[in-house]
């Protein structure tokens, strides 16, 4: 279980503000997401401590790739970040989501830790995981004055919008996968948004205590299940639908979600148009 947004691990934390309007919904963990977030995004803002003005924290857009879990960067020993990590390690590296919709609704991640050049033995896997994501910097990798630094990450704390954030324990962090849905997902929802609007509804009303709806929007989807901002005259709330088994891929998807729109037309007494 995740914990709540303001405690770290082991210190008494509660859990999660998350309140989902069914309970026992199974969702992906905070640590799965994260993962998610990471392996989607490529870019992110790399925070070292100044060197002059003395200890100030300093931020610099970088790319980054992920190397058993901890972000790897090729840096110019010319760049401000790297004078700075050279007479202190301790960084943090923030990733976030981004498309429309409110910002501080999007997910984000910040890794804290000690950055320091890859050791001999972790050149290799860095210039991987980096290349992999930026093969169009291969030119600069053999630069005498650029190299390969890795973020020894000791901290990882997670915000996936309001009331979804907290401190992730560093075993779950680097045990955790990708979700494998994310790089469809957001095909899917606009074509259940755009195409299948009329099935949102019914999901509601078959599955949740929900009835007068006003509107409905499917906002995400990973293995496990999806979810919907549902607007009633008491307000909007968010529901969450499991799938009945972990799906894999984009044809997983629809089966599944045709199969929970047949039996929810079952429930309602509704015939197909």
């Amino acid at each position: 279980m995740s914990t709540d947004a303001h405690g770290r691990p082991g210190a008494g934390s509660a859990k999660s503000r998350e309140r989902p309007l069914l309970s026992d919904v199974p969702a992906l963990s905070h640590a799965e997401r994260a993962r998610t977030l990471l392996a989607s995004t490529s870019t992110g803002t790399l925070c070292t401590l100044a060197r002059e003005p003395a200890g100030f924290p300093y931020g610099s857009l970088v790319t980054f790739g992920l190397a058993e879990g901890e972000p790897v960067f090729l840096v110019s020993e010319l760049a401000e970040h790297t004078r700075n990590l050279r007479e202190d390690g301790r960084a943090s590296l923030l990733v976030a989501e981004s498309r429309a919709g409110d910002p501080l609704a999007l997910g984000r991640v910040t890794l804290l830790g000690q950055c320091a050049p890859a050791t001999e033995g972790q050149v290799e896997s860095a210039r991987d995981a980096y290349l992999a994501r930026h093969p169009g910097a291969a030119q600069y990798a053999g630069f005498s004055d650029f190299s390969f630094w890795r973020l020894a990450v000791s901290a990882v704390r997670y915000i996936g919008g309001y009331g979804r954030m907290s401190w992730i324990e560093l075993d779950a962090w680097r045990s955790a996968l990708p979700d494998p849905i994310a790089p469809e997902a957001a095909a899917i929802l606009a074509h259940m948004n755009e195409d299948h609007a009329d099935a949102l509804p019914l999901y509601c009303r078959a599955f949740s205590p929900l009835n007068d709806i006003l509107q409905v929007c499917m906002t995400g989807i990973d293995r496990l299940g999806f979810e919907m901002s549902v607007t009633t005259p008491s307000g909007t709330q968010t529901l969450r639908l499991p799938f009945s088994a972990p799906i894999a891929d984009k044809t997983d998807a629809r089966k599944a979600l045709v199969a929970l729109l047949k039996e929810a037309r079952a429930r309602l007494g509704v015939s197909p148009s």
